[in-house]
């Protein structure tokens, strides 16, 4: 069974130009095309747009996202290199986290000196 570009938006929940924009950085494989030159595009593909989408979603690049889906490829590779990216996404997302949290506290002490006063009074 085969998809149309339209129908694969529709079952992954990603817009036709992102999956075009994937296809372009070999995140997706080129799809085959009809005589037409329509693509077509097969459940493999669903499941492939659907692990990109959750990978965005969880902050991955699309470079470490390429990374683990060529590890993925090879059925025996080890999962220490994708256990790698994991982790140095994870650092990230922990030193963003404490960036927000100091930016929480600014706002927080902020708001507690300059609320009710007068804008003389803030700093």
């Amino acid at each position: 069974m085969f998809l149309t570009i339209g129908e694969l938006s529709s079952a992954s929940g990603v817009q036709i130009e992102t999956i075009r924009y994937y296809e372009s950085v070999k995140l997706m494989p080129e799809p085959e095309r009809t005589s037409g030159k329509q693509r077509r595009y097969t459940k493999n593909d669903v499941k492939r747009l659907s692990f990109i989408k959750h990978a965005r979603e969880l902050g991955f690049e699309a470079a470490a996202i390429a990374d683990i889906l060529a590890i993925t490829e090879k059925s025996d590779a080890s999962c220490d290199k994708i256990d790698g990216i994991a982790r140095n996404h994870l650092a990230i997302v922990e030193d963003k986290i404490a960036s927000l949290k100091a930016l929480k506290k600014e706002l927080v002490r902020m708001l507690d000196h300059c609320g009710t006063g007068k804008v003389a009074d803030c700093h």
